[in-house]
């Protein structure tokens, strides 16, 4: 309790009255003394206030900056991860243009096809032995990686493309082989004997018959050849003055005729190879001696043979 002094200053007793009836002690404080103690308790309620704030502020920010560390790690391992992907992509396309750009050459080799390489991945390789190289050291990241890829692809899509194109030349050029290789076993050539022409193609004996072949003179029994691959149309005797005669188709309308055979070794519908003995020289039919008498058709009409000797 407060006792008055001079000047209106108090003194304070403090009484502390045990439970169980034990001697009551009193404290005394003065005014000034017991202002210091009331500041000293805010003050110290204060600072409590503050540590208890601070470490609040502490635990809270550490925990904060603990998930933010955690989200850039993450953020980090799945960049690292996507890095690897398009690394691991962009190797394998290479590898895969490396090979395209192989193939391509080698089309470009089989088909003969004058046509600009899309590339050439051995530039790089042999950067080192031909050439300098620099520039910058700059770590792959998302954004040049893709770039990469995209170029890639694209360049990919390029030598498919050209490979494709490549492949049809060939594709075409073969047909064209094919053909020509076809054409020219069935295409009639040189003579289906060794001997002199005793009678040319045209008119004869002063213009009052027209030969429609030559005959070419030879002993007689000598093997008579097929010039080209056919089908052998006609096998046997002719009475219109051919006596023994073969008849060829070589297809396209050309026909080769034999005739004044001996004998005759082939039958209707069988296929002959150019060179294979077809019959035997002989002088049947209208012939005054041993000779073959040999024809070219063209759509049903004689031409001269020596143009295909």
């Amino acid at each position: 309790m407060p006792s008055e002094k001079k000047g209106h200053n108090y003194d304070y007793t403090i009484k502390l009255i045990p439970g169980n009836g034990g001697t009551v002690r009193n404290i005394h404080l003065t005014s000034k003394l017991f202002k210091y103690g009331i500041v000293s308790l805010i003050v110290s309620a204060l600072l409590l206030i503050a540590v208890f704030c601070f470490a609040g502020y502490t635990f809270f920010s550490n925990k904060v900056d603990k998930q933010t560390i955690e989200d850039l790690q993450n953020a980090n391992a799945i960049q690292q991860e996507k890095l690897t992907e398009l690394a691991q992509k962009a190797t394998q396309l290479q590898d895969s243009l490396d090979k395209l750009n192989a193939a391509e050459k080698e089309l470009k080799s089989l088909s003969n096809v004058d046509a600009q390489t899309t590339d050439d991945s051995s530039a790089g390789q042999n950067a080192d032995a031909n050439g300098g190289q620099g520039g910058p050291v700059i770590a792959p990241d998302v954004q040049n990686l893709a770039e990469v890829l995209d170029n890639l692809e694209k360049r990919v899509a390029i030598h498919q493309e050209n490979i494709e194109n490549l492949r049809q030349a060939l594709v075409t050029q073969r047909k064209q082989q094919s053909f020509i290789s076809e054409k020219s076993i069935t295409t009639p050539l040189g003579m289906p004997v060794n001997g002199p022409i005793s009678s040319p193609y045209g008119f004869r004996w002063n213009g009052t018959d027209f030969h429609p072949g030559v005959d070419i003179a030879v002993d007689y029994g000598s093997p008579i050849r097929a010039t080209a691959d056919g089908v052998v149309t006609t096998a046997g005797w002719n009475s219109g003055g051919y006596g023994n005669m073969v008849d060829i188709d070589h297809g396209n309308g050309i026909v080769t005729r034999y005739g004044h055979a001996s004998s005759v070794v082939v039958s209707a519908g069988q296929h002959v190879k150019r060179g294979q003995v077809i019959a035997y020289v002989g002088s049947t039919g209208f012939s005054t001696g041993p000779h073959v008498h040999y024809e070219v058709r063209v759509n049903d009409r004689p031409v001269n043979p020596a143009s295909y000797f």
